[in-house]
């Protein structure tokens, strides 16, 4: 189990058997969220405040959660031994060697605009979405509505799944397209996405889709290796060589806008972006020469200078413009987002995990609080970045936490 450290405290280990739910999607809710019902599904119960957690997967593949609130674990089965895992705040996409599992925390938040409303309901591994290669997926703010996009390099498959389905215990595809083989992208944007095409082998084009698969006339646009994707409450941000495009919705129509970098500029661009959940600025490393910051509401990039050589960065977008680093040493940096000035900094709480590679650190913003895994170490921290960079909690893990996905946002 996760024990609470240094002062350990008693969790209680709540069992899941979800290795039997994975294909009983006959007793899937049936009901079809939407803004009426404010995203509440049949088996949901709707909570008073954010269901936050951490989900966590060993190398074996071993699924837990931690429940941030009660501090109970979970253990929620296993897939597959995955190579990447992307999260979105229900939902983990477990990338191994026969395609793609989704895994169903049972924790989600409903953004109304205007206000929130929060479920829970009964974890469950919802199936896999069969495909060869690596695999990148790329998700939006909802985990009720909308797609969410696979793209399968080694074969160039690029899939849409229906979101929906996902939270009725369903594996759906919308569509699945075939392309040259690239790195690629497919980007939901409302009821559309975005599929990058290459040119030599290199995502260079942009070209948007309905949720059929077939292309939408005249919408395309230039993306010169097309990397890194994420989504804000304004649109979907992809990095581009010469800047960033963003995509929006308006009156049913994709709109594409390019945000180019400052002229004269020669720091590397941008290739992987994360944020805190939904906010319109983002964060992404510029190679060895600082951060870069896209406000996405603004249209404007920002380069911060790199106060120590970093290997992630994330936005939180808060009052403060508070960014936090996570340094080659393993600590974690809290920085000025308006100047890029060290306000505080954690010990090398990874230090081990970066050296060794005993698996990938990640680094999750929250409203009040960070997230930090740390495999070799076999921790998880909470880190209270406005308090200067006070170690909140800490968490033993029984096996390395290789990957980590904040669940319930």
């Amino acid at each position: 189990m996760f024990r609470s450290a240094p002062a350990v405290l008693a969790l209680g280990l709540l069992l899941v058997a979800l290795a039997g739910c994975a294909g009983a999607t006959a007793d899937s809710p049936a009901a079809t969220p939407s803004d009426e019902d404010h995203g509440r599904i049949d088996g949901a119960a709707e909570v008073s405040e954010p269901p936050l957690g951490l989900t966590t997967v060993d190398p074996e593949g071993s699924l837990r959660h931690l429940d941030l609130l009660g501090e109970e674990v979970t253990d929620l089965g296993a897939v597959a031994p995955p190579s990447t895992v992307t999260g979105d705040g229900r939902y983990l996409f477990a990338a191994g060697p026969d395609g793609v599992t989704v895994v169903d925390s049972g924790r989600w938040t409903w953004d109304h605009v205007d206000h929130f409303h929060y479920y829970v309901a009964e974890p469950r591994i919802v199936g896999i979405v069969r495909g060869e290669g690596p695999a990148t997926v790329a998700t939006t703010n909802s985990s009720t509505t909308g797609g969410t996009g696979v793209f399968f390099a080694g074969t160039g498959e690029a899939v849409l799944l229906d979101t929906e389905a996902l939270s009725r215990g369903e594996i759906a595809e919308l569509f699945r397209l075939e392309v040259e083989p690239h790195d690629g992208l497919v980007v939901p944007v409302g009821s559309f996405a975005l599929v990058t095409e290459p040119r030599v082998g290199v995502a260079e084009t942009v070209v948007v889709h309905d949720r059929e698969g077939m292309p939408v006339p005249g919408a395309s646009a230039e993306c010169a290796d097309a990397r890194g994707t994420l989504t804000t409450r304004v649109g979907a941000v992809i990095g581009c060589a010469d800047g960033a495009l963003l995509a929006t919705v308006e009156d049913g129509e994709v709109v594409l806008e390019r945000i180019a970098y400052p002229a004269g500029t020669t720091a590397p661009p941008a290739t992987a972006f994360a944020n805190r959940e939904g906010r319109p600025t983002v964060a992404a490393l510029a190679g060895d020469a600082g951060i870069w910051l896209l406000d996405t509401r603004q249209r404007t990039w920002t380069l911060l200078p790199a106060p120590a050589a970093l290997v992630q960065v994330t936005a939180v977008d808060d009052e403060a413009q508070h960014v936090l680093a996570l340094a080659e040493d393993g600590r974690v940096l809290v920085l000025d987002g308006a100047t890029g000035a060290v306000l505080s900094t954690t010990a090398p709480l990874v230090a081990e995990s970066l050296a060794t590679g005993a698996g990938g650190p990640l680094l999750i913003a929250d409203q009040q609080r960070a997230y930090l895994n740390a495999p070799a170490e076999r921790r998880l921290y909470e880190i209270d970045f406005a308090d200067g960079a006070r170690i909140a909690r800490e968490f033993e893990t029984p096996t390395a936490p290789v990957f980590v996905a904040g669940t319930g946002r």
